[in-house]
């Protein structure tokens, strides 16, 4: 059992390794060897109940391996999951009721059955009576703008739509667990933008809903997840808040300064080459620099400058991203 009794997932040194097909038929027929791929390897952390967790990492690193092996669908080589505290292997069916998972390639709908068929035979198999499922497969339709596509065939559906169906289904039976596998993938601005703050009321409603994100956007993992972990090669690199894995990186930030009523002579007379000045229009100009975080450089550069008579129009900084860090954990 878990000891962190508030985890909705706990994992606990969680690895898997493919073995080679066939080995012998290889031998047989002469094919060269390959090595077993070993797709994680030690993999530890907890998501709490209320988070969204955000998993981040590039293609093949071993997200999608381990959010099937959170979901049942993959058996972990050794290591455990556990999900409320139900163990993935010796609960699965347990396991499965607590979970709503939706992938970002999604095989598994029936075509020639339109949106509302579809869904309403998923809600058969979690056990809904059909008066149930009705009304619930209606308020995901509206809740997720897909009322007019309700009796359009599933394989007539746009990439979108059929990821938005994904989330419907994962959401069909209320699961206090969701696993998204880049959920606003192929989706337009306008729909991306309603999905995250879909998931957003789910985490914050009562009781709430505890989801493990996974995306390649970080823009968005950084927008809505409380903590992030990196994986890189099947095993987790580090896992924090967005804002102290950006501190991992150079804790260094792009500043510029735009200021009006001076030159760029005595801007170069003041600072020297600690500063670039460039002529951001006729009335002013723009100071750019880097700085460390939390240093004094831009109080300083702003002080000197209301000392000599100018006026700071805009002040805008550039701080390391996910991106920057996950950049520098692959070169490692």
């Amino acid at each position: 059992m878990s000891t962190d009794t508030n985890a909705a997932i706990s994992i606990r040194g969680l690895s898997k390794t493919y073995p080679v097909p066939f080995p012998r038929l290889r031998a047989f027929f002469r094919r060269p060897p390959k090595e077993p791929v070993e797709a994680l390897r030690d993999v530890t952390f907890a998501v709490q109940t209320g988070e969204i967790f955000g998993l981040i990492g590039r293609n093949g690193a071993g997200k999608t391996t381990l959010t099937k092996i959170v979901a049942t669908l993959v058996q972990p080589t050794t290591g455990s999951v556990e999900v409320h505290r139900y163990d993935s292997v010796k609960h699965d069916e347990r396991v499965r009721r607590q979970i709503g998972l939706a992938t970002a390639e999604e095989r598994s709908f029936y075509w020639r059955l339109d949106a509302e068929q579809n869904l309403m035979f998923f809600a058969r198999l979690h056990g809904l009576s059909d008066a149930r499922a009705k009304r619930r497969i209606q308020q995901l339709f509206e809740q997720l703008e897909l009322t007019e596509l309700a009796k359009r065939r599933f394989g007539e559906l746009s990439t979108g739509n059929k990821q938005r169906l994904a989330v419907a289904r994962a959401l069909l039976a209320e699961p206090p667990v969701l696993l998204l596998d880049e959920p606003t993938r192929s989706l337009d601005p306008l729909a991306a933008s309603r999905m995250r703050e879909m998931i957003r009321q789910l985490a914050q409603q009562d009781p709430p809903v505890s989801i493990l994100f996974t995306s390649h956007n970080l823009t968005e993992v950084e927008t809505l997840c409380a903590r992030v972990a990196v994986i890189s090669r099947g095993e987790i690199r580090a896992i924090d808040s967005p804002e102290n894995l950006r501190k991992q990186t150079s804790g260094s930030e792009k500043t510029t300064v735009i200021a009006a009523d001076i030159t760029a002579a005595r801007v170069n007379e003041l600072f020297g080459s600690r500063v670039q000045v460039k002529t951001d229009s006729v009335e002013s100009i723009k100071l750019s620099f880097t700085r460390q975080v939390g240093d004094n450089q831009l109080d300083d550069v702003i002080r000197f400058l209301h000392q000599n008579g100018a006026c700071v129009l805009d002040v805008e900084t550039e701080r390391a991203t996910l991106l920057d860090l996950l950049e520098r954990l692959e070169e490692e």
